[in-house]
């Protein structure tokens, strides 16, 4: 008796484990993630590291190299994935990413919100890296009313103005909660 107690034990015991194995961390559409990176320029970190939400389709956006597919993956072949993309698109030479995976379902969505002379005013997808003038291309852009030399962005309570017509306001960066707004045209057509 004391002998089938054991046999059953030790079986309970290997199902156990091999279910562990098996069981083993997918990702799947629509979870949240969390990337970090290392063995990159310490103002680079922050740009990449963060909290994402694998899209319906399956893939990851991340800022310089784009979607990456990370649905059926495992953290770690993840992991291995976004690190030979960085080094094959020539972008970083060594680095070091770790994915963590959520056991719960999606983050909430982190969103900007675009309106005024746009053609589609409404929420965009909030991504690290995502700047004001790709924000309003993602609301389709302005209309032929909209006057992108005095493009208003709303922070923290406080309204800034910006010409998207030069580099350096285009590549200003966004924070999760900014709005954005495409003023109309003056008289004098600016």
């Amino acid at each position: 008796m004391n002998m089938k107690k054991l046999f059953l034990g030790l079986l309970a015991c290997l199902a156990t484990g091999v279910g562990s194995v098996s069981a083993q961390t997918v990702i799947r559409p629509n979870q949240a993630i969390m990337i970090d990176i290392r063995g990159v320029p310490a103002d680079e970190i922050s740009r990449i590291k963060g909290d994402y939400t694998v899209s319906d389709s399956g893939t990851v956006n991340l800022p310089l190299i784009g979607p990456i597919g990370a649905a059926g993956l495992s953290p770690s072949a993840l992991q291995s994935r976004i690190e030979s993309a960085y080094k094959s698109a020539q972008i970083y030479k060594s680095p070091t990413i770790m994915v963590i995976a959520s056991s719960g379902e999606a983050i909430q969505k982190q969103m900007v919100h675009v309106g005024g002379q746009v053609r589609r005013t409404g929420p965009v997808e909030y991504v690290q890296g995502l700047t004001l003038y790709q924000a309003v291309q993602a609301a389709g852009g302005p209309t032929e009313f909209g006057a992108m030399n005095r493009v208003e962005l709303l922070r923290g309570g406080k309204v800034r103005v910006f010409n998207l017509n030069t580099p350096q306001d285009m590549n200003f960066l966004l924070e999760q909660n900014d709005t954005i707004t495409v003023p109309e045209k003056s008289w004098l057509g600016r």
